[in-house]
C-alpha cells in the first residue's frame, strides 16, 4: 500500500468510528436523583384517594417528588429504580433494581418523607429492597418504563 493511501485510510477511521457510535442506540436513558422513604399511613393518596387497589401486591410503590410529579401526570407511571450510592458506604444493595408505581405526591402525602426534596419517595418495602432501611436517603438511578 502506498503511503498516501495509508494516510487517507487513517483519516477515515475517526469518521467511521463516529458514524458507528452515532448510529448505536443509547445504552441507558436513566436519570439520577435521590430517593427517600415514607411509611404508613399511605392513604388517602393524591392520585387515587382511598382506593386500596392502587397499591401493587408487592408493596413496591412510591410518591413523586416535585421533579417528576408533572402536575399529576405521573400518577400510575412505573419507574425502574436502583440505588447507586449513599453517604454511608455499604448502604446500597448491589445489583438490586425494582419497579415501582407512582401512587402519590410527596409534597401532600399523608406520611412525611424521611427527607424533603427527594426525587422519588419509596414505600418502606421498596426502599428496603434496594438499600439499608435505616438510611434516610440514597442516590438512585431511575427510568420510566
Amino acid at each position: 500500500m502506498k503511503p498516501s493511501s495509508i494516510r487517507t485510510s487513517l483519516l477515515f477511521l475517526p469518521l467511521l468510528a463516529f458514524l458507528l457510535l452515532a448510529t448505536q442506540p443509547r445504552l441507558s436513558r436513566a436519570d439520577v436523583g435521590t430517593a427517600a422513604q415514607y411509611s404508613p399511613p399511605y392513604t388517602p393518596t393524591a392520585c387515587f384517594g382511598n382506593d386500596p387497589s392502587q397499591f401493587p401486591s408487592s408493596n413496591l410503590f412510591a410518591a413523586a417528588g416535585e421533579g417528576i410529579w408533572d402536575n399529576g401526570a405521573s400518577c400510575g407511571r412505573q419507574y425502574l429504580v436502583r440505588c447507586i450510592s449513599a453517604s454511608v458506604s455499604g448502604t446500597c444493595i448491589p445489583s438490586q433494581t425494582i419497579q415501582v408505581r407512582i401512587v402519590d405526591r410527596a409534597q401532600t402525602s399523608s406520611s412525611r418523607p424521611s427527607r424533603d426534596g427527594a426525587t422519588i419517595i419509596l414505600s418502606t418495602t421498596a426502599f428496603g429492597t434496594i438499600a439499608n432501611a435505616s438510611a434516610v436517603a440514597v442516590n438512585v438511578e431511575y427510568q420510566q418504563v
